[in-house]
Order: C-alpha cells, then structure tokens, then sequence
C-alpha cells in the first residue's frame, strides 16, 4: 500500500542534515510570524528538504492529529478493505444471542440489512442475549469525559450509532422518536428527558450495560419490523460451547470508509475502537487500552522508527499524548497514499486538532511538480491563527519549483572589466 520511502527515523536525520543543502529552511520566514514562540512548525517539499521548521524536535500535544496514526496502524494490521463483523447465535433454549466485536459502524443502516438477513432464518425466539465479552469492562480512556457530547461517546464491544441518540423535545420536554429511521428506546428516552436536553446528538449514558442493551433495543426494533417476535427480554450475558452460529454480518463499511468518516467528522469514538480492537487482534481478547498502546507503541518502533513517541489513546483527547512536528511529518510519509481520506480544501489536504489552548494542523499541500508539500503545525499556546499560517506555507510550498529553476540556471561568467587584476 505504501510506496518505498527510507525508515523514518532515517529520514528525520536526513531533514536535520538538509540545512546544509541547497534548498535550507527558511530562518526569517514570513510564515514564522504567525507561529507562537512555544510552538512548532515544519514544512518539507516532496523530496524531503526543509522549507520551513522551528521546534522540529520538541514533542508537543498532538490532539485530533494523532487519528493519521490510529489510522496508519490499522492499515498495517488490517488492510483498507477489511470488514468488523458481528455474530449471532441461536442456544438450544431458542435464545438469541448477540457477540459484538467492536465494530465502529454499527449504525441504523447495519441493524436494517441484519433484521433482514436474520428473517429468512429466524423467525422467533424467546430472550435476546447480548455479548460484549470482547472488550474489557471499566476501560477508561485519558481525556474522555463523561459529558453527553457525542466527541465524549463510550467505547463497546457492541453498540449502536456511535452510542448516540438524536433528541428533539417537543413544547412540554418530552422526548419521543426523533429520527423517522432509528429508533429511540423506552430507557434512552427517559434518560435524556432527565438531562434536559435541548434538540441534537447527544451520549445519553455512560454505562457499559446501557450502551449494550440500547444496541440489544435497536436491533430488535429492526428484527420486529421483518417479522422476528421476542417471547422474553433483553439481558446480557455470553455465547457458550455448543451454541449455533445463525449468522455472520460483515461490516457495510471497509476500513477505508471508517477512516475517512473517522476523518471527516475528527470521531473520537471510531478512533478509540480501532485502537482497542487492534489490541485485542494483536493479543487477544479482550480488547484493552494497555493492548491497544502496545500494538501502537510497536508499529511506531518497528515500522516508524520513532521508539520515543509517546501515546496513551487513539483518538487524541489526552494531554498525554506527545509526539514532536519530526515525528507527525514521519507520519504523514508513510500516510501519503492515502491522503485523499483527509479533508481537502483549495488543494490542502489536512487533518485538525483542538483541545483548549492547543491548535495543530498537518497534511498535504498540492504542487506543480508532482509530489506534495508536508506540513506540521502545533500550537500549544497564544495564537491560534492557523488559516494565515496554511495559507503562508501554502505558498511557500508553490514556490518551490521556481526556486529550483532559478538555482539550476547557469551561472554568468564576469567580464574582463569586473575581474579582478591578476596579482
């Protein structure tokens, strides 16, 4: 998938080098104008030397720019066009039973093609058995908050629309179904009217079994719209020896699409499942954050070369988090073939990241030659300007040709009256 480049870690020496080269850093920059005096900043043509740089080494908090590196490491384990899937089983007391692996893109078209799918075999069955034995219970990720943002939504090994619902009160406050497709519960409902919330998206619960049964919810809802009747109740529980496998569902999703949904939207929530479920396909289930940091911590020492990067979460929320503008342009090499998952706009391909006090930014910019430009922007502190700071480098990056052509043309030779008088 990626194309031949040098080591990382080799190619952050060779930038280091390239000061010495003929096309060296800019050391007065327009464009460092508008970098914070903390902050960092580096920018390399599509054959690696240094336009611009300030604080290449020192590691800063990356944010939401971390996702390239959630991303790049699901790539390597699964490949762009790998599928989560999710299983159901039928015990022999007629109970059907639910496994989730994860899978981020459990959403109402997923539950609408498994309702239909499990009708041209099951037509009945007495309780519904959800199991979420995939992921470890009380995982805890640094940054993560417990507001009802859908940027703070649980990670789970089965869930429903990114463990979100959409509300929309009427006069009085109360909730009801909102969404013509996708069913709000009983028990969500009900929680979101206590909460007081106004129309939108929200992260109605922060427990592990709510999110689990609202996914048990959504599914039967489906299952009963193609004619699938529940004699019981919904309760967790998990798959035994001896049950039967009644079907597999594959993700409607690739990986691809996850990332560039993960991209588009900067989910926090799609980042954090990759990263747990790379955990548990690396180790074994279940699916923990210490799994998930391991798998990370080796991809970028033994693909990236970078043994000292720093990552507590995939989805960079944490503070904890750090990495250096050296390390992210590491990164975006080894990204490059498939920078067209990011955002683009008036031809730079970008990822951005933001937590209060800190504004980063990294990707792509297009050039006539070919190859793009790289750029690294962290700013931790002051000035959060990074449209004029892109719009700079952007330019700068567009001059790189005509920098080239003017170097390459020969020299003139002195005429004899400007020589200077052999002595």
């Amino acid at each position: 998938m990626h194309r031949k480049r040098l080591p990382a870690a080799v190619v952050i020496f060779v930038l280091i080098l390239t000061h010495a080269c003929p096309i060296a850093a800019d050391a007065f920059s327009p464009c460092l104008e508008a970098v914070d005096p903390r902050g960092a900043v580096l920018v390399t043509d599509g054959d690696d030397d240094i336009l611009i740089e300030k604080n290449a080494a020192t590691q800063y908090v990356p944010a939401s720019t971390l996702k390239l590196l959630t991303a790049l490491a699901a790539m390597h384990h699964w490949g762009l066009t790998y599928r989560f899937r999710t299983e159901f089983y039928m015990d022999a007391d007629r109970n059907l039973k639910i496994k989730g692996y994860g899978d981020p893109f459990l959403v109402t078209e997923a539950w609408e093609e498994i309702a239909k799918a499990l009708s041209t075999t099951v037509r009945g069955f007495n309780h519904l058995i959800l199991d979420n034995s995939y992921f470890a219970p009380g995982i805890d990720i640094s940054g993560r908050g417990d507001s009802t943002n859908p940027y703070d939504a649980p990670p789970g090994a089965l869930c429903a629309n990114f463990n979100t619902v959409h509300v929309d009160p009427d006069a009085e406050g109360r909730i009801a179904d909102t969404e013509p497709k996708t069913p709000l519960s009983r028990a969500a409902g009900e929680r979101c009217q206590s909460l007081g919330l106004k129309q939108g998206r929200y992260t109605f619960s922060h427990d592990e079994q709510d999110i689990t049964r609202y996914a048990g919810e959504v599914a039967l809802y489906f299952m009963k719209k193609e004619g699938v009747d529940m004699a019981g109740d919904i309760s967790l529980g998990t798959v035994r020896p001896g049950d039967t496998l009644v079907y597999t569902h594959a993700s409607v999703f690739t990986l691809k699409e996850m990332i560039r949904g993960m991209m588009e939207f900067s989910n926090n929530f799609i980042a954090n499942q990759l990263f747990l479920n790379l955990g548990a396909h690396v180790y074994g289930p279940p699916a923990t954050l210490e799994k998930g940091i391991r798998v990370i911590d080796r991809y970028l020492k033994d693909e990236l070369g970078m043994p000292n990067v720093h990552i507590v979460e995939g989805s960079g929320l944490s503070r904890e988090n750090r990495l250096s503008a050296s390390e992210m342009d590491g990164i975006l090499i080894q990204f490059e073939p498939c920078q067209h998952l990011l955002k683009t706009r008036d031809g730079v391909s970008f990822k951005t990241g933001r937590l209060e006090g800190i504004r980063t930014r990294v990707g792509y910019v297009e050039t006539e030659t070919g190859n793009p430009c790289r750029f690294v922007v962290f700013q931790n502190k002051g000035r959060s300007d990074i449209d004029t700071l892109v719009r700079c480098i952007k330019k700068r990056c567009r001059r790189v040709r005509e920098d080239r052509q003017t170097r390459a043309a020969p020299a003139a030779i002195p005429s004899a009256s400007t020589s200077s008088p052999d002595r």
